[in-house]
């Protein structure tokens, strides 16, 4: 992956309220005003959206690209959506999952662009489990789908607490770069959100400590970081992009996996289909049910949020992968 920082060191003053009061050439960044003289932030996808809004709260207007509904790696940038990228005061978004929100924000102009995969260590993971993290000599491409980056690193950061909480401090730092007259709000929204993502990684850790089976096998490769983090191995029955069809090696392996290791449930999401993950489950004799990469929410998660999902994230892999 090209290694990308965000992009200001020193940029040209912008109005922050209504009345375009300028900024004084000590304070900064660039920014521009959204509704009610509110940082206009533009958000590739839900993760991002949701830390803009917890950092940012009543001192940002959040706009995402992707909208409820739509599965990420899927989107195509409209004219509208364009327009709105150039407007922003500040854009966020992690780059390689969206190959069109990639070509959009490099043509944006914007000058408060943060890149959230520069803000945390990314690692390639293996649709399968047992994954060696040590990829130095693997050939570029190796990991499979779309949305995956050119290095071959996992993307999918957000699902993993730790990894998110190292986001939101670069979040948070990039917010008060870009409005710096709300930089002691963001600190502390910043701060506050780090203690909630701390207190869901204790939740995780405690809650999977002492699981019956270490595997758990889901539609589509997005918990690598969550299962290295605590100890388990994923197994995917698709690649990064969760449309993609799986080999009927690839099926025939996961049941020898499922057998082998005990496996219950095999899971599927709520944004893409679930009927390879049904099609296993029958022929196995397994269980289905939700693990949600919370690429997005709607009336079909199992909460309204980061939070809410994750800790159900949480009952469902308890629940299959049993106690000791």
């Amino acid at each position: 992956m090209n290694v990308r920082r965000l992009i200001p060191t020193a940029a040209l003053a912008g109005a922050v309220a209504l009345g375009a009061t300028a900024l004084t050439a000590c304070s900064g960044a660039d920014t521009k005003g959204g509704e009610d003289g509110k940082l206009a932030v533009t958000a590739s996808f839900y993760p991002m959206q949701f830390l803009a809004e917890q950092i940012g709260k009543e001192h940002v207007k959040v706009d995402t690209l992707t909208k409820p509904g739509v599965e990420p790696h899927d989107l195509e940038i409209t004219p509208q959506q364009t327009a709105q990228l150039g407007e922003s005061g500040l854009v966020l978004y992690l780059k390689s999952l969206q190959p069109a929100v990639d070509k959009a924000v490099a043509q944006s102009g914007v000058k408060n662009i943060v890149d959230a995969a520069t803000l945390t260590k990314l690692e390639v993971h293996s649709s399968s489990g047992h994954d060696d993290h040590d990829h130095a000599a693997e050939p570029k491409g190796a990991g499979e789908g779309e949305g995956h980056n050119e290095a071959g690193e996992d993307p999918h950061i957000w699902l993993d607490p730790v990894k998110y909480a190292e986001v939101a401090k670069g979040v948070g730092a990039a917010l008060e770069k870009a409005d710096p007259a709300h930089a002691a709000d963001y600190q502390k929204n910043t701060g506050e959100l780090v203690t909630k993502l701390t207190a869901l990684d204790t939740e995780y850790k405690n809650g999977l400590a002492n699981t019956a089976t270490k595997t758990f096998i889901t539609t589509h490769s997005a918990f690598g970081y969550l299962a290295e983090r605590y100890g388990l191995d994923q197994e995917g029955i698709a690649g990064f992009d969760p449309e993609a069809e799986p080999s009927p090696a690839r099926m025939k392996d996961l049941q020898a996996v499922a057998k082998k290791d005990n496996v219950s449930t095999v899971f599927f999401e709520t944004l893409a289909s679930d009927k390879t993950a049904k099609t296993l489950a029958a022929d196995t004799g397994l269980k289905t049910d939700v693990l949600d990469p919370l690429e997005g929410i709607t009336d079909k998660s199992q909460g309204a949020d980061y939070f809410e999902v994750m800790h159900a994230n949480l009952k469902n892999l308890q629940k299959a992968l049993g106690s000791k």
